[in-house]
Formats: C-alpha cells, structure tokens, sequence
C-alpha cells in the first residue's frame, strides 16, 4: 500500500530525531571520554606505564657500597631502611625507595678498583657475585635473579626487582676466555671492558684526555677483538661505558651483537670523556644498540659548581634519541657509584618524577617512555640471544692465550704463573 504524503512527513520526523540522538550521544561520549582522559595526570599516566612496563636501570654500585663500608657483611644490615646509616655514609639504594621509584629491573654493577688487576680481580670480583646472590636471598620478596629477558619478565610480574648482574671492567676476568666464560654462567650479563684503567686488550677513556701520557693499546688489540667475538657467542653485553673512543669504534667495527652504554651521557652537551660523542651515536643506531644516559652531574654539567637537575638529565636524553633514535635510550643512573647527584634526583626513587617531566615536554609518547624505560635494553638483550644461539651453532669456545709480550707491557705479569707460556722469559 503507497504510503500518504502526511505518512512520509511523520517518518522523515522520526528518522531526524533518531540521526540527531545519536549525533548528540556520539558528541557526549567523546566529550566525556576526553574529559577522562584529560583528568588523568601525568603523575597517574606514569605510574600506570610502570606498573605494566618494568624500568630497568642500566647500572647500580650498591654493592660497591656495601663493600667499601660494611665489608659485604649483610647479616644484620637494613636492606630496607639504609637511610639509617646516613652517620657512616649516603647511600642512595634501598628496597623502599626502590619501590617507590618503581624500579623494575637493575643491572647491578660486580665492581672492584683497578687497583687489583693482575692480583686478586677475580678474587674480587667473584666476591661481589656472591654479595648480591645473598642479597638476592635474603630478600627474595624484593629480588630475583634474571639472566634472560624472558627471567626479567617472570620476575617483573612476580613483583620483585629483575636482578641482573654487570660486571664493571674487563680486568675482572685476567685476560682469559675460561673466566669469562665462568662468569657467564655465574649470571653475569654485561661485561664494561674497562673501569678507568686499561686492560692489557683495551683502552679506558682517560687516554683521550687532552695531554693525557697514559700507555695506549691503540684502541682494542687484536686480543680484544677475540673478547668480542667470545662474548657475542656467549650473549653477554658489550658495554662500552668508561672506554676511549677509539676502543668504541673498534668494537663497533667487529662486534656481531648490539653493544650497550650502561652509564654514559651527550659529549656534545658534556665533553667529559665517559660521555659518547655524535658520530659514535650514529654508530649506535646503525649496530640498534642503546646508551643508557648516566645521571653523573660531571657528565651532565661538565660544571663542578652546578649539579644540575632533572632537566638537565632529559636533555641529555633528548639529544641521544634525536641522534641514536627512540630506540638507542635508555637509563642508567650510576647510583651509589656517584659521590653527587643533581639536585631533584638524589636515589633510585626519582625515576617516576624524571619520566613525568619528559611527559610534560610533550614529544613522548606512551610508546616511547616504555622504550626508554626498559623496553630498549630487553629488545637488545633478546638480540643478543638471539644472536649467540645462533654463533653457537657453528662457533667454538676460544681457546686463544693472550700474548705474553701483552702482559709485560702492562707489567701484570709478576703475581701470575706462567705455566701456561712454557717459553716465556719475564725479566
């Protein structure tokens, strides 16, 4: 049946008021849903990225600390609460204000002073592993260890703090593949090729201070060149922090694997040797590794008189991603390895308020922060995995000795027996 002209007139009026009613209703919850959004700060915003995303830091000396002052004796020592013994000295880690930083995994940094090289390094060393095992067992509600980032993950969502072990100089292993190799299976995931001190392989960062006389290796020896390949066989990290910048470039020339700067800055803010300059960066993004940016206020102000602040230390970063990509940055604090910290980031609790202030700026993305939190450095630890199960298929464990003319030069050859260099004559 045709329908009357006043028919059609009721149903046009009916069809505009339903177009309407959902326009209207459509608008609303837009305006509400924004307004939602809107409504959640940046402090919230944060707390939410970290809360679903661990913030792994690239380098914490606590041990270190532990250590020089209370002799690795931990039995009746407050890993909680360690503001109490400001009267002995500060102390920038605990597991409160871990917490309350957010802090979802830590390289810890295995470090000893150059002082023992050619002695008792790997004494040393091997004595700071076992500290934080018995840290990570007296607290096992705080800490678990991780070796992989799938252990970092498990350990993330268990609630406890991804403990991963670093150690701080390629003197810690005596020049010989076996105790790297024994590291690695001790848990250590990242090897510094040197402290501020050469390794009879490697160049650290002060031989590139103007008039600098310090002895040279010319960047990575040949020898070092084989620590490389052994260490990306085995997927442990390059960390290229406290090198000079020819060892950098050398490195970067072999290296099958994505290396890392667990705790360095922007030379081009900063002219400090521990920081990585521009063409370096380059580098980084060409080889997807990652400078984890220190919060050094020597590598950050480059002024004794100023220890800077939390933009200070964004701006470091900012100027890392522009070169390296949003890929290539991390953190990495240098914690209780730093005499001084910048005014408004005095502990491990201040990440949070260093991520809502590069919120703040504008140009970071959720995305981005996550990458930056910790995202990157699982990326590159799942890279170089990867990487060494792949080696592994068809490289074998170097066997190579160091050459003995390397060790006289560096003069570390008096504590050592050479029983392994059966024609060798040690003036």
């Amino acid at each position: 049946m045709a329908l009357t002209r006043k028919q059609w007139i009721v149903i046009g009026c009916i069809a505009t008021f339903v177009v309407v009613g959902v326009i209207v209703g459509v608008t609303v919850g837009v305006v509400v849903g924004r307004r939602k959004s809107d409504s959640v700060t940046v402090e919230q915003r944060v707390n939410d990225i970290l809360a679903q995303n661990p913030l792994i830091d690239g380098h914490n000396d606590w041990a270190w600390v532990i250590r020089k002052y209370f002799r690795n004796n931990i039995t009746g020592l407050d890993l909680n609460e360690m503001t109490k013994y400001r009267n002995i000295t500060t102390i920038h880690t605990d597991i409160t204000r871990l917490r309350k930083g957010q802090v979802g995994g830590q390289f810890w940094s295995i470090y000893t002073p150059c002082e023992h090289q050619g002695k008792d390094a790997t004494v040393s060393f091997m004595e700071q592993i076992d500290l934080m095992n018995r840290i990570i067992a007296k607290e096992p509600e705080a800490f678990q260890l991780a070796r992989t980032a799938a252990e970092v993950r498990e350990a993330f969502q268990a609630k406890r703090v991804a403990s991963l072990l670093g150690v701080e100089s390629g003197q810690a292993i005596e020049s010989t593949f076996s105790i790297l190799r024994l590291f690695y299976q001790l848990g250590v995931r990242y090897m510094t090729l040197t402290h501020n001190c050469n390794t009879p392989w490697a160049d650290q960062n002060r031989v590139d201070r103007p008039g600098s006389t310090l002895p040279k290796n010319d960047g990575l020896t040949e020898f070092g060149k084989k620590i490389i390949a052994e260490m990306n066989r085995l997927g442990m990290l390059v960390d290229l922090a406290h090198v000079s910048k020819k060892t950098m470039l050398d490195v970067l020339n072999v290296t099958r694997s994505p290396i890392i700067f667990s705790h360095s800055s922007a030379w081009a803010l900063c002219n400090h040797s521990r920081n990585v300059q521009d063409d370096v960066l380059r580098l980084i993004k060409k080889n997807r590794g990652i400078v984890m940016v220190a919060f050094t206020p020597g590598f950050i102000t480059c002024d004794s008189k100023n220890l800077g602040n939390i933009s200070n230390v964004a701006e470091h970063i900012n100027y890392i991603r522009n070169l390296a990509g949003v890929d290539g940055i991390g953190l990495g604090g240098d914690f209780d390895g730093i005499d001084q910290t910048p005014y408004d980031l005095v502990d491990v609790s201040g990440y949070p308020k260093l991520i809502e202030y590069l919120i703040s700026q504008g140009n970071w993305t959720d995305e981005d922060i996550i990458k930056l939190a910790g995202g990157n450095i699982l990326r590159v630890m799942e890279e170089n995995e990867q990487i060494a199960r792949d080696l592994q298929k068809t490289m074998q464990p170097m066997e190579d000795m160091i050459p003995i003319a390397d060790l006289i030069k560096n003069n570390i050859t008096s504590c050592r027996y050479l029983d392994m260099y059966p024609n060798a004559t040690v003036a």
